[in-house]
């Protein structure tokens, strides 16, 4: 059983900034992720992808904000358990009792709930043979963009993802853009970019089609798509990119007796506390008048609730509110060195 102040659950962008906040106030966190790496939905969907809106960088990537968080809570020694879900809790005394689908056994008085909207796949090729070459040469994410580099790539979508991957691979692969509508569902500026990268022939586009079959043996050769009329054309092709957007499932969490409402959870904004003493939920899976679904809110909310957390896994000391700037334990917690 691994004793500690709080169990966050999520390693996203959201989680992560937690920690550090639990970190300078002297708390200590154990984080369980569904994935199996660290950075949630940012380094799983879009790692490349430039982000606009974080406060004080101009530009990042979710792989860069990833790796700047991780840097941040690196002096908090903090450890990840990946690869598995958070699947009981229950009350023991005044703590919680965690147990993940790997039998890890926590025990702590305070849970930060940062998963999102809950675990996530990505919704697949309808056809069985996808299967054989899912991970090899067909793909529903991309997580390093030079794997792609000089191969032909049929990108299956119509969305911001597709649009923008197209858009990006086109760079240096050859890229066809398959999409089962005669207009693109993503965003106009990117829909022209495409429109205009297929006049100058750097993309080629296929609407209306949907995949057919697929072939090959030991490796992907070549594909089949058909219009609504029933035409097919063979494609030859080394790589599949799938964006049919994202399943969204809460799993055990909706049998925690939280009041869970339309996939989120409703919190107090004091602290974000749900209705159960000790458990708080950050993050998109959150929800409360005015919400904005933004990285920026989640930090907000992860510092807020920190504070909520020193109340119950430190009741006999009083919380003093202190800037970095200023306060020596917080930089002793950072590691941080002065001068004499």
């Amino acid at each position: 059983m691994i004793k500690t102040d709080v169990v966050v659950i999520g390693a996203g962008p959201v989680g992560l900034f937690a920690v550090h906040q639990l970190g300078l106030i002297g708390l200590k966190a154990e984080v369980v992720d569904n994935l199996d790496k660290v950075g949630g939905q940012c380094i799983e969907l879009y790692p490349d992808k430039p982000i606009y809106d974080i406060p004080g960088l101009p530009e990042c990537s979710g792989e860069s904000l990833t790796k700047n968080l991780l840097e941040q809570i690196k002096p908090f020694k903090t450890n990840f358990h990946l690869s598995q879900r958070v699947e009981q809790i229950s009350k023991e005394e005044n703590k919680w009792k965690i147990v993940t689908s790997k039998k890890n056994i926590f025990l702590a008085p305070n849970i930060i709930i940062a998963a999102g909207v809950g675990s996530f796949e990505p919704r697949k090729f309808s056809i069985k043979e996808a299967e054989k070459f899912e991970n090899k040469s067909v793909f529903y994410s991309v997580k390093d963009k030079i794997f792609f580099k000089d191969k032909k790539v049929c990108i299956f979508g119509g969305g911001d993802s597709a649009l923008d991957w197209a858009i990006e691979l086109s760079k240096f692969s050859d890229v066809t853009l398959v999409h089962r509508r005669n207009e693109f569902r993503g965003a106009e500026h990117s829909s022209g970019i495409v429109k205009k990268l297929e006049k100058e022939k750097k993309i080629k586009v296929k609407m209306p089609f949907q995949i057919h079959s697929i072939e090959g043996k030991d490796k992907l050769e070549t594909i089949i798509i058909k219009d609504d009329n029933e035409k097919t054309e063979k494609i030859e092709t080394d790589c599949l990119l799938g964006f049919f957007g994202l399943i969204m499932k809460l799993g055990p969490i909706v049998n925690w007796g939280l009041n869970v409402e339309k996939k989120t959870i409703p919190v107090n904004t004091e602290n974000f506390q749900t209705n159960k003493e000790g458990i708080f939920a950050i993050g998109d899976i959150c929800t409360y008048p005015g919400k904005l679904k933004l990285i920026l809110s989640g930090f907000h909310e992860g510092a807020l609730a920190a504070r909520g957390c020193f109340k119950l896994a430190r009741p006999n000391e009083k919380y003093r509110f202190e800037f970095t700037t200023t306060s020596k334990s917080m930089q002793e917690r950072l590691g941080v060195k002065k001068n004499d």
